[in-house]
Protein backbone atom coordinates (compact mmCIF):
# COMPACT_ATOMS: atom_id res chain seq x y z
CA UNK A 1 0.00 0.00 0.00
CA UNK A 2 1.37 3.68 -1.02
CA UNK A 3 2.58 5.64 2.21
CA UNK A 4 -0.10 8.22 0.78
CA UNK A 5 -3.53 5.85 0.31
CA UNK A 6 -4.87 7.12 3.57
CA UNK A 7 -4.51 10.82 2.40
CA UNK A 8 -5.62 10.31 -0.73
CA UNK A 9 -8.79 8.59 0.28
CA UNK A 10 -9.09 11.50 2.88
CA UNK A 11 -9.29 14.26 0.19
CA UNK A 12 -11.78 12.33 -1.96
CA UNK A 13 -14.12 12.11 1.05
CA UNK A 14 -14.29 15.24 2.65
CA UNK A 15 -14.03 16.56 -0.87
CA UNK A 16 -17.29 14.90 -1.78
CA UNK A 17 -18.68 16.23 2.00
CA UNK A 18 -18.34 19.58 0.72
CA UNK A 19 -19.95 18.75 -3.04
CA UNK A 20 -23.00 16.85 -1.02
CA UNK A 21 -23.39 20.03 1.28
CA UNK A 22 -23.63 22.12 -1.42
CA UNK A 23 -20.64 23.91 -0.76
CA UNK A 24 -18.83 24.20 -4.09
CA UNK A 25 -20.79 22.66 -7.24
CA UNK A 26 -20.06 21.25 -10.77
CA UNK A 27 -16.60 20.88 -11.33
CA UNK A 28 -15.46 24.15 -9.23
CA UNK A 29 -13.33 24.32 -6.51
CA UNK A 30 -9.70 22.70 -5.55
CA UNK A 31 -7.94 21.04 -2.56
CA UNK A 32 -4.45 19.68 -2.14
CA UNK A 33 -2.26 18.24 0.58
CA UNK A 34 1.10 17.63 1.61
CA UNK A 35 2.40 14.31 1.20
CA UNK A 36 4.78 12.66 4.06
CA UNK A 37 7.65 13.03 1.75
CA UNK A 38 7.07 16.98 0.65
CA UNK A 39 4.88 16.58 -2.15
CA UNK A 40 1.85 17.38 -3.20
CA UNK A 41 -1.59 15.58 -3.89
CA UNK A 42 -3.77 17.79 -5.76
CA UNK A 43 -7.27 17.71 -7.24
CA UNK A 44 -7.11 17.46 -10.77
CA UNK A 45 -8.26 19.82 -13.31
CA UNK A 46 -12.14 19.94 -14.24
CA UNK A 47 -13.02 17.34 -11.88
CA UNK A 48 -15.73 17.78 -9.61
CA UNK A 49 -15.32 17.65 -5.75
CA UNK A 50 -18.36 14.94 -5.75
CA UNK A 51 -16.31 12.24 -7.82
CA UNK A 52 -12.37 12.57 -7.32
CA UNK A 53 -10.96 9.13 -7.90
CA UNK A 54 -8.07 9.12 -5.62
CA UNK A 55 -5.78 7.09 -8.18
CA UNK A 56 -5.95 9.53 -10.21
CA UNK A 57 -5.40 13.17 -7.99
CA UNK A 58 -2.25 14.89 -9.52
CA UNK A 59 0.79 13.85 -7.61
CA UNK A 60 3.60 16.59 -7.35
CA UNK A 61 7.60 15.19 -5.77
CA UNK A 62 8.92 17.66 -3.94
CA UNK A 63 10.53 19.42 -6.39
CA UNK A 64 7.36 20.51 -7.74
CA UNK A 65 7.56 17.86 -10.74
CA UNK A 66 3.96 16.23 -11.92
CA UNK A 67 4.81 12.61 -11.39
CA UNK A 68 1.67 10.68 -11.68
CA UNK A 69 -1.94 11.69 -11.86
CA UNK A 70 -4.12 13.86 -14.22
CA UNK A 71 -3.06 17.71 -14.71
CA UNK A 72 -3.67 19.57 -11.91
CA UNK A 73 -6.41 22.55 -11.15
CA UNK A 74 -5.64 25.47 -13.06
CA UNK A 75 -5.19 27.24 -9.45
CA UNK A 76 -1.70 25.59 -8.61
CA UNK A 77 -0.01 29.08 -8.17
CA UNK A 78 -2.81 30.03 -5.26
CA UNK A 79 -2.05 26.34 -3.51
CA UNK A 80 1.96 26.57 -4.50
CA UNK A 81 1.65 30.28 -2.65
CA UNK A 82 0.35 29.58 0.41
CA UNK A 83 2.72 26.28 1.00
CA UNK A 84 5.68 28.48 0.19
CA UNK A 85 4.58 31.38 2.50
CA UNK A 86 3.57 29.24 5.51
CA UNK A 87 5.46 26.88 7.16
CA UNK A 88 2.29 25.47 8.91
CA UNK A 89 0.30 24.61 5.77
CA UNK A 90 -0.35 21.34 5.35
CA UNK A 91 -3.59 21.56 2.86
CA UNK A 92 -4.82 24.27 1.25
CA UNK A 93 -9.14 24.34 0.00
CA UNK A 94 -10.34 26.89 -2.57
CA UNK A 95 -13.89 26.67 -3.02
CA UNK A 96 -17.38 28.77 -4.57
CA UNK A 97 -19.34 28.52 -2.01
CA UNK A 98 -22.45 30.74 -2.38
CA UNK A 99 -22.97 32.88 0.47
CA UNK A 100 -18.72 33.64 1.15
CA UNK A 101 -18.79 34.60 -2.94
CA UNK A 102 -22.03 37.04 -2.32
CA UNK A 103 -20.60 38.80 0.55
CA UNK A 104 -17.82 39.75 -1.28
CA UNK A 105 -20.14 41.67 -3.49
CA UNK A 106 -21.62 43.87 -0.95
CA UNK A 107 -20.77 47.22 -0.22
CA UNK A 108 -18.93 48.84 3.04
CA UNK A 109 -17.06 45.21 3.65
CA UNK A 110 -13.91 45.37 5.40
CA UNK A 111 -10.87 44.11 2.86
CA UNK A 112 -8.32 43.78 5.82
CA UNK A 113 -11.01 41.88 7.38
CA UNK A 114 -13.27 40.54 5.78
CA UNK A 115 -15.87 38.40 8.00
CA UNK A 116 -17.41 40.38 10.87
CA UNK A 117 -17.22 39.62 14.30
CA UNK A 118 -20.20 37.70 14.88
CA UNK A 119 -18.99 34.23 16.46
CA UNK A 120 -15.83 33.45 17.85
CA UNK A 121 -15.45 29.96 15.60
CA UNK A 122 -14.54 32.23 12.76
CA UNK A 123 -11.53 34.37 14.50
CA UNK A 124 -10.38 30.77 16.29
CA UNK A 125 -9.87 28.99 13.11
CA UNK A 126 -9.05 31.87 10.32
CA UNK A 127 -7.90 34.96 11.87
CA UNK A 128 -8.54 37.94 9.72
CA UNK A 129 -9.53 36.39 6.39
CA UNK A 130 -8.32 39.42 3.28
CA UNK A 131 -10.67 39.89 0.96
CA UNK A 132 -8.56 40.24 -2.09
CA UNK A 133 -9.83 41.87 -6.10
CA UNK A 134 -11.25 39.80 -8.72
CA UNK A 135 -8.73 37.96 -11.08
CA UNK A 136 -9.33 36.06 -14.17
CA UNK A 137 -9.99 32.29 -12.79
CA UNK A 138 -6.14 30.61 -13.14
CA UNK A 139 -4.33 34.15 -12.88
CA UNK A 140 -0.76 33.58 -12.10
CA UNK A 141 -1.50 37.14 -10.30
CA UNK A 142 -3.90 35.33 -7.45
CA UNK A 143 -0.78 33.43 -6.51
CA UNK A 144 1.54 36.88 -5.85
CA UNK A 145 -1.46 38.38 -4.19
CA UNK A 146 -0.98 35.62 -1.53
CA UNK A 147 2.77 35.78 -1.46
CA UNK A 148 2.12 39.63 -0.95
CA UNK A 149 0.56 38.69 2.70
CA UNK A 150 3.72 37.12 3.28
CA UNK A 151 2.62 34.09 4.97
CA UNK A 152 0.58 36.14 7.79
CA UNK A 153 -3.01 35.18 6.89
CA UNK A 154 -4.33 31.55 6.03
CA UNK A 155 -7.61 32.49 4.66
CA UNK A 156 -7.89 35.00 1.59
CA UNK A 157 -11.65 35.29 -0.17
CA UNK A 158 -11.20 35.78 -3.77
CA UNK A 159 -14.07 39.02 -4.62
CA UNK A 160 -16.92 37.75 -7.07
CA UNK A 161 -15.01 34.11 -6.43
CA UNK A 162 -14.66 31.89 -3.64
CA UNK A 163 -12.54 31.84 -0.39
CA UNK A 164 -9.08 30.07 -0.48
CA UNK A 165 -8.22 28.73 3.12
CA UNK A 166 -4.62 26.55 4.20
CA UNK A 167 -4.61 24.31 6.96
CA UNK A 168 -2.20 22.34 9.56
CA UNK A 169 -3.74 19.36 8.04
CA UNK A 170 -6.58 19.20 4.94
CA UNK A 171 -9.59 17.97 7.88
CA UNK A 172 -7.96 22.02 9.59
CA UNK A 173 -8.56 23.49 6.45
CA UNK A 174 -12.06 21.58 5.79
CA UNK A 175 -13.55 22.90 8.66
CA UNK A 176 -12.26 26.84 8.50
CA UNK A 177 -13.53 27.07 5.21
CA UNK A 178 -16.48 25.95 5.98
CA UNK A 179 -16.54 28.00 9.29
CA UNK A 180 -15.78 30.78 6.66
CA UNK A 181 -18.94 30.06 4.91
CA UNK A 182 -20.78 29.96 7.93
CA UNK A 183 -19.49 33.10 9.04
CA UNK A 184 -20.58 35.23 5.59
CA UNK A 185 -24.34 32.93 5.78
CA UNK A 186 -24.80 34.93 8.62
CA UNK A 187 -23.79 38.24 8.01
CA UNK A 188 -25.86 37.86 4.69
CA UNK A 189 -28.78 36.95 7.24
CA UNK A 190 -28.49 39.53 9.33
CA UNK A 191 -27.58 42.56 7.03
CA UNK A 192 -30.08 45.15 7.87
CA UNK A 193 -30.64 44.56 11.55
CA UNK A 194 -28.89 46.12 13.94
CA UNK A 195 -26.87 42.84 15.02
CA UNK A 196 -24.79 42.77 17.92
CA UNK A 197 -21.57 41.79 17.02
CA UNK A 198 -18.83 40.41 19.43
CA UNK A 199 -17.15 43.41 21.13
CA UNK A 200 -13.35 44.45 21.11
CA UNK A 201 -13.14 43.48 24.46
CA UNK A 202 -14.68 39.57 23.52
CA UNK A 203 -12.04 39.55 20.40
CA UNK A 204 -9.23 40.04 22.05
CA UNK A 205 -10.40 37.53 24.72
CA UNK A 206 -10.78 35.00 22.14
CA UNK A 207 -7.44 35.85 20.07
CA UNK A 208 -5.25 35.84 23.77
CA UNK A 209 -6.55 32.58 24.65
CA UNK A 210 -6.53 30.51 21.74
CA UNK A 211 -3.09 31.99 20.43
CA UNK A 212 -4.88 33.22 17.40
CA UNK A 213 -2.81 34.85 14.22
CA UNK A 214 -4.89 38.34 14.69
CA UNK A 215 -3.10 41.40 14.16
CA UNK A 216 -0.96 40.51 11.08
Amino acid sequence: MSPDSALREDICRLAKSLFERGLTGGSTGNISARTQDGGLLVSPTSTSFGRLDPARLSHFDPTGALIEGDPPTKEMPLHSAFYDTRSTAGAVVHLHSCHAVAWSMMPGVDPDNFLPPMTPYAIMKLGRVKLLPFYRPGDPAMGAAVRGLAGKRSAVMLANHGPVVAGKDVEAACNAIEELEDTARLAMLMRGFDARMLSAGQINDVVTHFEVEWDA
